[in-house]
């Protein structure tokens, strides 16, 4: 059965419901994708932890969340093609089986290369599952009632990796960290006996030729630019060796020439990453937003339990939890969203989003001293969140609305893309510019907690002022048109 076939029958009593079958498809993503998509966030609050462990150094102990990243970094641009390839429920059994394979390693592991690899294994299952969900809503559900579902999508995005860390720092209050891989195993083997018994396909499988250079290129760009980008957020502001200029470079390079070839290939549809995509107007526009949201959202969840912790003296629990009151308010208020955009559109969603997220981030630039109550930074959080939440759903819902079907799957993993990229970015910002700043005052003398508050300040000013930036493109992301099966240039 076709994919407009599937379209037509799930919405033929009702232009706004989806059947019972959609249903169980979507949900059982949605489950899923939030299970996985946890796991690229819990690792961080356990470094110190895994550090005594394992009897490993920072460093070493970094790379069990920059290789999740870089392999997400690397798989999702492939995903794609994939989606286009193979049937949807094999797809998913793959994923999962993925994940659950990695998590049982990890869960496992004696030593550090074993954790290591679990977690490469997890990152792989990760990166497929995120796109195919999308794709899977965009295929499925009516226009009508598409920002609703959206809004579950954006609680998968934004509130899994927010509430990461606070669940981490719960599990490792009272647990060992295998517990964090425990926990999670058998959500992941429920979810795919589910899959295997009950998922059914909802794509038909077409012919989509597999690239090897667009494949090659496509690893070294984007995994050179996470990985230097997270190397660099990860620098303490003491220069940048220039093995990690030269990872950047590389990156830059090989993303140009794979942008180069995809613009060859896709003229005869042989592209691995279709940028096809950029041609409409509502899709560069929302992923140029989309870029300074998760800068914003990963900046500020890297530098606030930084200074909660190394300034105002919390622990790594108590400013865990602090966080979680806007993680959750994200999550609520994520379906309501789309409900709102499903019946006004975008407009009068992102254009308040947007001035909360740059209000919020300019009011961090005055608060972040010494002495501040911590209830401050608690309701400027809820605030930064209730911001973000009016952005995702309608960035999400517009961009993919406004392509064609058949650029559902490569707009799918160009949004994924991004989210890795513009992660490591924020973070890279924002713990460069903070550790620059805190480096020169603390070479004046100035106490290191101040020394330090002042970096993040500087870091947060930046943040400000690429969300103050953001305001504007908000004004012309217009509602999907409906109608949108146009093609988009080239071969129909």
């Amino acid at each position: 059965m076709s994919q407009t076939a599937l379209r037509s029958r799930s919405s033929s009593a009702d232009p706004g419901s989806t059947t019972r079958r959609d249903n169980l498809v979507i949900n059982l993503l949605l489950v899923s994708a939030f299970v996985v998509i946890l796991n690229e966030t819990v690792m961080g609050v356990a470094i110190p932890r895994l550090m005594i462990d394992l009897h490993v150094t920072a460093v070493a102990a970094q790379w069990l969340t920059t290789a999740f990243m870089l392999t997400m970094a690397t798989v999702i641009p492939v995903t794609g093609m994939l989606i286009r390839r193979f049937p949807t429920r094999g797809l998913f059994i793959t994923a999962m089986s993925l994940f659950s394979l990695g998590t049982a390693v990890a869960a496992a592991a004696p030593g550090h290369e074993v954790l290591l690899a679990g977690r490469i294994i997890q990152a792989t299952g990760t990166a497929i599952v995120m796109p195919l969900l999308m794709t899977t809503v965009m295929t499925l559900v009516p226009p009508e009632v598409r920002g609703q579902r959206m809004g579950n999508i954006s609680i998968v995005i934004s509130v899994a990796p927010a509430i990461g860390p606070t669940i981490s720092g719960l599990v490792l209050s009272v647990l060992s960290w295998r517990f964090m891989f425990v926990l999670v195993l058998p959500i992941a083997l429920a979810a795919l006996v589910v899959g295997a018994l009950r998922m059914p396909n909802v794509n038909e499988p077409e012919h989509a030729p597999i690239d090897v250079p667009s494949v090659v290129l496509s690893a070294l760009g984007f995994g050179g630019l996470v990985f230097g980008l997270s190397s660099l957020g990860a620098s303490t502001g003491d220069g940048v060796p220039i093995t990690l200029i030269g990872t950047l470079a590389i990156g830059a390079l090989a993303l140009g020439l794979f942008i180069w070839r995809q613009l060859t290939l896709q003229r005869a549809d042989r592209a691995l990453l279709d940028l096809r995509t950029f041609r409409v107007p509502t899709f560069a526009v929302s992923v140029t937003m989309f870029v300074v949201s998760m800068m914003a959202l990963f900046g500020t969840l890297i530098l606030l339990p930084m200074f909660l912790q190394n300034v105002l003296g919390m622990t790594v629990l108590d400013s865990g939890l602090l966080l979680l009151p806007g993680g959750l308010v994200m999550g609520l208020l994520a379906p309501l969203v789309g409900r709102i955009f499903d019946r006004v559109g975008p407009l009068p969603l992102l254009v308040p989003g947007t001035v909360l997220v740059a209000g919020v981030l300019w009011t961090f630039t005055r608060i972040s001293a010494p002495g501040t109550p911590w209830p401050v930074f608690l309701a400027a959080h809820v605030v930064l969140s209730i911001g973000l939440a009016l952005i995702f759903t309608p960035l999400f819902t517009s961009s993919l609305g406004s392509l064609p079907q058949r650029l559902y799957a490569y707009g799918s993993a160009t949004v994924s893309t991004v989210q890795q990229v513009a992660g490591a970015a924020g973070t890279a910002l924002f713990i460069s510019t903070m550790a620059a700043t805190a480096a020169r005052w603390g070479s004046g003398g100035t106490e290191p907690i101040v020394a330090e508050a002042a970096g993040i300040r500087a870091a947060f000013l930046v943040g400000a002022i690429l969300s103050t930036l953001a305001i504007v493109p908000a004004f012309f992301i217009r509602r999907p048109d409906r109608a949108g099966e146009r093609p988009v240039g080239g071969h129909a």
